[in-house]
């Protein structure tokens, strides 16, 4: 009953700070703070603040939202250990993600990758000859970028 009265006081209130917009020329404004002191009759005539008085009021609900927020809480918690350990995530979700296996090889991979090393004092291989394809304009555009 309480709650019925005070959110017809506070609508009354606003119709009559949108009358006096209203009489001032601001028709916009007027209409806009008329629908916001409607609000709170309509939520009393719809039921909606018995409902949330009646839920507010039992310790059940309150218990329930507890829950809720120990539940939010270990999940989050969970997301930030598990961001944390890069090295110990499990293979599945590697995979799932679309990362490289731990031994995986590029197929057309360079042979210092693959573990093959000349010995020292062999001489280095001969410089193979420039790519087909020329990164100069690929290059200029990550300067640019400053990549």
């Amino acid at each position: 009953m309480l709650a019925e009265t005070i959110c017809s006081a506070v609508s009354a209130a606003g119709l009559g700070i949108a009358a006096l917009t209203a009489y001032r020329r601001r028709f916009l404004a007027a209409t806009r703070i008329a629908a916001y002191s409607l609000v709170p009759v309509g939520l009393v005539l719809t039921g909606v603040v018995e409902w949330v008085s009646g839920m507010v009021f039992k310790p059940s609900v309150w218990i329930g939202f507890g829950l809720l927020g120990l539940a939010w809480l270990l999940f989050m918690t969970t997301r930030a250990v598990e961001r944390r350990a890069p090295g110990k995530e499990a293979e599945p979700a590697r995979a799932a993600r679309g990362g490289p296996a731990p031994g995986a090889v590029a197929p057309a991979a360079s042979a210092p990758s693959l573990g093959t090393r000349p010995a020292r004092g062999a001489a280095a291989p001969a410089a193979s000859a420039p790519p087909a394809e020329d990164f100069s304009d690929i290059e200029a555009i990550l300067k640019k970028h400053g990549i």
